[in-house]
């Protein structure tokens, strides 16, 4: 029995470095889910700047466009909360395989890297390459290019922020 299970596990994809180090998939998409989470409360529902289907044709101004609007956003929160529960699934089973060793900085610095793949990966495809929205709809619309830029521009520093740390901890 016991040499099925270690003959499974030398099989298994190992989402930690050979030490036991922290599983930096599992703050990856803990990075995702936050950062969903963040862009749909704050950008979506406290500073109502848009939502999913705005630029798509589904506008906020008529009960039926907020009420498609609403359900999209409800729709992209469980797509964030399953990045969450994702990475909280692999934490855990990583953790239950042995001990996890917690060092400085590497939980923060991949979620970090999580949080700015959301940003670019979001900002590339739902702002740019199909229009679905942009980050900031109640300006100009000729200024919606220059948020939209700077939303991928803090993506690209987030990874980068991130990468450096996760190299420092992993270094320390």
């Amino acid at each position: 029995m016991a040499t099925t299970r270690a003959r499974r596990d030398e099989g298994a994809v190992d989402h930690a470095s050979a030490d036991g180090g922290f599983p930096a998939s599992a703050g990856i998409l803990f990075g995702l889910g936050l950062g969903g989470f963040f862009d749909g409360i704050v950008l979506h529902q406290i500073l109502q700047w848009h939502h999913m289907l705005s630029s798509a044709g589904a506008s906020s101004e008529t009960v039926d466009g907020l009420k498609l609007n609403t359900l999209a956003d409800g729709l992209f929160h469980a797509a964030t909360y399953v990045f969450v529960l994702l990475g909280l699934f692999v934490l855990w089973r990583h953790a239950r395989r042995r001990h996890l060793s917690w060092r400085s900085g590497v939980l923060p610095a991949t979620m970090l890297i999580g949080f700015g793949l959301f940003n670019l990966v979001e900002g590339l495809v739902n702002h740019q390459v199909l229009g679905l929205h942009h980050v900031n709809e109640t300006v100009p619309r000729a200024q919606w290019l220059w948020w939209d830029i700077c939303f991928l521009a803090s993506g690209v520093v987030l990874i980068a922020i991130g990468w450096l740390w996760l190299r420092r901890a992993r270094a320390a």
